[in-house]
């Protein structure tokens, strides 16, 4: 039984007669006689009692018939939200990002698409990188804005680098230094996000590449957080250099090219995008991109 049987059996019953219905449908009535037999052995039940002049619903006839409605009912609908999610004019975009980019770069993209697409809707979700790369894997969001490429089938667009600093509180000793190299912070105390975060990763890398693994005092998933604490007093941190001093803290350069991060657009290449999401990368790469 299909949504065309059900279709056929409401008109069915609003005719009364096969012949007819037949003619109103464009089926030859041996055609419909078929698909109403169908419906009723599949359902086991004689939904419609035949008479001379016609045919009437049976008890079973008018509950299926009532089923029948709410499930062509919820079948437009379901048709019309899909339509309307994926029409690229006023569809539906599902994006993630990271918690970093919450208060700078995601507000000014979304800012500049919103006045290029202001029809088309943008579901926001604010994750870890961990958490983004399952969801794209998932197809949970279909794009997401992270400083890590993930491993497969994904494409990526930069869209900004940052430089990192090292962040330190107001009274530290260091606080006047015009630059610091990363083998200085072999006996510091970190203060960095838990592992498995990407950006755990890309500190880790910077620091094992000058040798040094200083120990780690607080964890946090925030960065936001983490120069709270660096102005607690609680630690040093290496940090984007937009939150250095945002509660007091100093940022001071770090003495090494290596220390940036690339933040860029992502999306999986082994499945096509819809086409809000794909109106949505086709604008970023033309009008945020970096040129690389």
């Amino acid at each position: 039984m299909d949504l065309r049987d059900l279709d056929w059996l409401m008109a069915l019953a609003e005719h009364g007669h096969v012949t007819e219905t037949a003619a109103a449908l464009g089926v030859s009535q041996p055609t419909l006689s078929r698909a109403l037999a169908r419906v009723e052995s599949q359902l086991g039940a004689r939904l419609f009692e035949r008479l001379p002049t016609g045919v009437v619903l049976t008890p079973d006839g008018e509950l299926v018939l009532d089923a029948a409605r709410d499930l062509g009912a919820r079948h437009r609908q379901l048709r019309a939200d899909l339509a309307g999610r994926l029409d690229p004019e006023s569809g539906t975009v599902r994006l993630a990002f990271l918690d970093s980019m919450s208060t700078s770069l995601v507000p000014r993209v979304l800012r500049e698409f919103h006045t290029f697409a202001p029809a088309v809707r943008v579901l926001l979700t604010q994750e870890p990188h961990h958490d983004i790369t399952r969801d794209l894997d998932s197809g949970a969001v279909e794009l997401a804005i992270t400083s890590w490429l993930p491993r497969g089938p994904f494409g990526w667009t930069p869209l900004q680098e940052e430089r990192l600093v090292l962040v330190v509180p107001p009274n530290h000793r260091w606080r006047d230094r015009r630059r610091v190299s990363l083998g200085a912070l072999a006996d510091e105390e970190l203060v960095t996000t838990p592992q498995g975060f990407g950006y755990r990763v890309l500190v880790d890398d910077l620091l094992g590449e000058a040798g040094v693994a200083p120990t780690v005092s607080f964890e946090s998933a925030d960065l936001a957080t983490i120069e709270g604490l660096v102005s607690a007093g609680l630690g040093v941190a290496v940090l984007p250099e937009q939150f250095a001093g945002q509660t007091g803290t100093i940022g001071i350069p770090l003495a090494t090219a290596a220390a940036r991060r690339t933040i860029g657009l992502t999306w999986r290449t082994d499945r096509d995008l819809a086409p809000p999401a794909a109106r949505f990368l086709a604008f970023v790469a033309d009008t945020v991109a970096l040129d690389v």
